[in-house]
């Protein structure tokens, strides 16, 4: 009995060749042991456990003082540690950007942008800071606007979607729109139409999108709740268009108060190439994309 192991530690011990019942390895869990015989386990590490290291990294900085870090996120960076990417993401890139990263909740990160998503996002670097922002969030004081290129014709002008999010009940890798009754949490998406693609049959819009709250994956289920999935965004039913082979999704715009000395900031980040050469092909957006 090892009661200060969980089971699944110890099947990971067990499936990674790490466990020998008398001195012959053993490869399976369910292997049944007789008294008098002899198992040592080799403890190593979990993946989980070396997320939370340091890892140098090439972080394009747009704003930084003693509090406050605004960041250009590039697609296909992930920001917080999660199975499957446990090192390599953002957070470990901010541990070795400064010191005092190490002694924050998530090493200061207080929003996230999902993996394909580019654009602009803030990080505390003191915990003042970080309280501050999270506060910020939570009364809604923080402007966040998005570039999103989506499948159809959407409405034109603008609208608001505003839909409750949960995990998905049938896809647990998804949310979904779920009543409040089943555990959606409200959510609320402003959307302005920037323009239409000729595409017939594979028509686009270019759009604009505000959140008033930061469910996860909020801009994309909302969209997709409309029949108007994400370009490229195979999660929540969108396909490969306009050359994108991620989700088109860019946040282009920050506005929040500092969050210490209170002075109003604004942020504004261009799209990367990808995502700049797919919104180019929308007519009438030019100089729309910042």
């Amino acid at each position: 009995m090892a009661p200060e192991f969980s089971r699944s530690y110890l099947q990971q011990l067990i499936a990674g060749g790490h466990a020998r019942l008398d001195g012959v390895l053993a490869g399976t869990a369910s292997r049944r042991v007789r008294a008098g015989q002899q198992l040592m386990l080799v403890l190593v590490p979990t993946e989980e456990s070396r997320a939370y290291t340091p890892q140098p990294m090439a972080l394009v900085v747009l704003y930084e003082d003693e509090h406050l870090l605004v960041l250009d996120k590039p697609a296909g960076l992930v920001v917080h540690p999660a199975p499957g990417n446990w090192s390599g993401t953002l957070l470990n890139g901010l541990l070795a950007h400064h010191v005092t990263a190490a002694t924050l909740p998530r090493a200061g990160i207080v929003h996230r942008l999902d993996k394909d998503t580019s654009g602009v996002m803030m990080v505390g670097k003191t915990l003042a800071a970080v309280t501050a922002l999270v506060r910020d969030i939570a009364a809604r004081d923080v402007y966040r606007r998005y570039l999103a290129l989506a499948h159809g014709v959407t409405p034109a002008g603008s609208f608001t979607v505003e839909a409750p999010i949960g995990r998905d009940p049938h896809v647990r890798v998804r949310m979904a729109v779920v009543p409040v009754a089943a555990g959606g949490r409200q959510a609320r998406t402003d959307v302005r139409r920037l323009g239409v693609s000729d595409g017939g049959g594979d028509a686009a819009s270019a759009l604009s999108c505000t959140l008033h709250t930061g469910r996860t994956h909020q801009i994309r289920v909302h969209l997709a709740s409309l029949g108007h999935p994400l370009v490229a965004d195979a999660l929540y039913g969108g396909h490969m268009a306009l050359g994108m082979q991620r989700q088109a999704l860019h946040a282009t715009e920050l506005r929040l108060a500092h969050p210490v000395t209170r002075v109003p900031l604004a942020f504004g980040c261009q799209p990367p190439v990808d995502f700049a050469a797919a919104w180019a092909q929308i007519p009438g957006v030019a100089g729309l994309a910042g």
